[in-house]
């Protein structure tokens, strides 16, 4: 057995044995956030269904509460005592509803206020990374006035323009000439006050899911993403069957630990805990790997990637749902930083 293998095995045994020692009454009245007011509503649905349907599956009191149709405020009526937040997006994965958890002292899934402002704010995330020595893509935040000429000539092409602040590639155009990036900007500045340009990799686009926070944080097996075109663009995320998704990736194990090495890194820097996913782009001139993104409030819907890792890991998604709403239990009565 490799040492990757090894590690993930490892991981997977850990979580099973918590589950059995697990007394699910100890969890209490569960409130599932879902759908929110992002351009990821839709699949933010479809994620808080499939974990609402697993906790139930596993004996959970939980219920369904979608701050898109609700006033948020009305979380502190139903007397929960723990939250799931499958929001995807702005007011769910960027600070805003975890401050209200924390100032309703509710323990909940996923990072705390901080590390989730930082890591929806896409620049922010990059120059945190960049002061640690991380490797993530050379970029510019744009504005109207940009001198597209000079953008183009700083990053090279083709380039990436999207929005700093959403997520599911929404608003995001891989620009092949100086001539496209004015439209690319318009349609990025329509989703976003912010706008972000940056090299595009061009390599194998990879995941790396992490669990736990600081010292004690863990990469699981790392995913290889092949979309139809080399588009992974909202529909071959989320509806496309053509993606194809590789777990194991296929890649050598120097690699896979390599990438696993810098997505840990990059989860700590930011402060991140108890999940998260890291996108991670392959040169495949040089074989460096470059970090795109961090998500601290992952997909779970059935084309989702965290739960395809855990399942390389031997646990299935019911469990994984499980496992990270037991974390919660962890932070009762103490601050989610």
């Amino acid at each position: 057995m490799s040492k990757q293998n090894a590690i993930e095995k490892s991981w997977g045994e850990r979580v099973k044995s918590d589950l059995a020692h697990l007394d699910i009454k100890t969890i209490g009245r569960v409130g599932v956030l879902l759908g929110g007011r992002s351009g990821e509503r839709e699949i933010s649905l479809m994620s808080g269904n499939g974990v609402l349907e697993a906790l139930l599956s596993k004996g959970v009191d939980a219920y369904a509460f979608d701050p898109g149709l609700r006033c948020p405020t009305e979380l502190a009526q139903e007397k929960f005592d723990r939250i799931f937040i499958s929001l995807h997006g702005r007011y769910g994965e960027d600070g805003t509803i975890q401050g209200l958890l924390e100032l309703l002292n509710v323990p909940y899934t996923g990072s705390g206020v901080l590390a989730s402002a930082l890591c929806i704010d896409k620049i922010a995330t990059k120059q945190i990374w960049l002061s640690n020595g991380l490797s993530t893509p050379n970029f510019e935040e744009l504005t109207a006035s940009s001198d597209w000429n000079a953008v183009a000539q700083h990053l090279g092409l083709p380039l990436i323009v999207k929005p700093a602040h959403e997520g599911s590639s929404l608003g995001l155009t891989k620009v092949m000439s100086v001539d496209e990036l004015p439209a690319a900007y318009q349609l990025a500045a329509g989703l976003d006050k912010k706008v972000i340009a940056e090299t595009c990799i061009i390599g194998d686009e990879l995941t790396c899911p992490l669990v736990g926070q600081g010292k004690s944080a863990e990469a699981l097996p790392v995913i290889k993403i092949i979309p139809p075109q080399a588009n992974y663009d909202f529909h071959n995320k989320y509806f496309s069957d053509e993606t194809q998704y590789l777990c194991p990736t296929g890649l050598s194990d120097d690699v896979n630990i390599a990438v696993q090495a810098l997505a840990l890194a990059a989860y700590r820097a930011l402060g991140c805990r108890a999940w998260g996913r890291a996108d991670v782009m392959l040169d495949q001139k040089t074989g460096k790997p470059y970090l795109l993104e961090m998500n601290t409030s992952p997909g779970m819907t059935s084309h989702s990637l965290v739960p395809m890792a855990a399942k390389a890991a031997g646990i299935e998604y019911a469990d994984l749902v499980l496992w990270v709403l037991s974390q919660t239990l962890l932070s009762a009565g103490s601050v989610n930083t």
